[in-house]
C-alpha cells in the first residue's frame, strides 16, 4: 500500500480515468482528480474518501486551454501537493475527415491528447526524480499500433505519439525510480463512444472484443509497477497488434480501409471532449 504518495488522474470523471482513480485509492494513494465536470468529480472524491480513508482533491480544469497544465501544476505546488503518479488519461474522439472540421477543433484535440500529457510529464518529472519515485501512465490505445483510418484522422496518430513518447521517456528515466508506461487498451466499456456518436456502430462488435475499465486500470498499474514501457490490454488486442506487425504495410492499410467504415462516424459533426 502507498504511504503519503499522491496520484494525478486527468479525465477522471468517467470511464478509464474514474477506474484509475478507484484503483489508485484502493492501493492507498491520495488522489487529485481533474476533468471539466465538477459535480461528478466531487461525487467520486467523496466516495473515495469514505471508502478508502485517503485524501481526494478535486481540480476542475479544461485541458484544451493552452495554459492548463501550467496552471494545474502551479495550483498543486501552491497547496504543497507533490505528485508521485501521473495518469494522462483525458481524451476523446474527433470524427470526420480532416478538412471537414474547423482548425480550432483539431488544435484543441492536439492540445488535450498530445500537448497536455507531454507538458504535465515535463513539469512533474523533476520532482519525481528528486524523490526517487514516480509512475507515469500515458493512456494510449491499440489504435496506435495499427494503421490510421479515414474519418478519425488524428486519433491513431495521437496514440502512436504517446507510445513513442513513453518508450523514450522510459529509457530516459531508467535507474531513477521513475517508471513510464504507454497503456494500450482496445474497445473499453465507457462514455467514449457515446461522446463521439459511434455507440450504435461499435455496439455491433462481438462481446469478446470488449474490456471493462476497472480491468484496464488494474492491469495498467501492474504494468507500470513492473516497468513495462508499453502494455497492450487483453489477449485479443495483443493478437491484433502482433498480426498487424507481421503484415506488409500496404496489406495492413488495405485491411483497415475495408473494415474502418463499419465503425466510423462520418459527416456527423465534431466530437467534443468529455466534460
Amino acid at each position: 500500500m502507498a504511504s503519503n504518495r499522491r496520484a494525478l488522474i486527468t479525465g477522471a470523471s468517467a470511464g478509464i480515468g474514474e477506474a484509475f482513480a478507484r484503483e489508485l485509492a484502493r492501493r492507498g494513494f491520495d488522489v487529485v482528480l481533474t476533468a471539466r465536470r465538477t459535480d461528478r468529480l466531487e461525487s467520486i472524491a467523496a466516495e473515495l474518501r469514505e471508502r478508502h480513508a485517503i485524501e481526494a482533491v478535486v481540480a476542475p480544469l479544461d485541458l484544451a486551454r493552452a495554459d492548463a497544465a501550467e496552471a494545474l501544476v502551479a495550483a498543486l505546488d501552491a497547496q504543497g501537493l507533490h505528485i508521485d503518479v501521473l495518469v494522462n488519461n483525458a481524451g476523446y474522439g474527433l470524427t470526420g475527415y480532416l478538412d471537414e472540421q474547423p482548425w480550432e477543433a483539431h488544435a484543441a484535440f492536439i492540445q488535450v491528447l498530445m500537448t497536455a500529457p507531454t507538458e504535465l510529464a515535463w513539469r512533474l518529472l523533476p520532482g519525481m526524480k528528486a524523490r526517487g519515485y514516480g509512475r507515469i501512465i500515458n493512456v494510449a490505445s491499440l489504435a496506435g499500433h495499427v494503421p490510421g483510418s479515414a474519418g478519425h484522422t488524428l486519433y491513431a496518430a495521437s496514440k502512436a505519439y504517446l507510445i513513442k513518447f513513453s518508450q523514450s521517456l522510459a529509457l530516459e528515466t531508467k535507474g531513477t525510480g521513475v517508471h513510464v508506461t504507454a497503456l494500450c487498451p482496445g474497445f473499453t466499456l465507457s462514455e467514449f463512444h457515446d461522446v463521439n456518436g459511434s455507440r450504435p456502430l461499435v455496439s455491433k462488435m462481438p462481446g469478446f472484443m470488449w474490456m471493462d475499465a476497472p480491468t484496464v486500470a488494474r492491469e495498467g498499474m501492474d504494468a507500470v509497477e513492473a516497468g513495462k514501457a508499453v502494455y497492450v490490454n487483453g489477449r485479443v488486442n495483443r493478437l491484433i497488434k502482433g498480426l498487424f506487425k507481421l503484415l506488409p504495410d500496404a496489406l495492413a492499410l488495405k485491411m483497415v480501409e475495408r473494415q474502418g467504415g463499419r465503425f466510423r462516424v462520418h459527416g456527423e459533426g465534431v466530437g467534443q471532449p468529455p466534460a
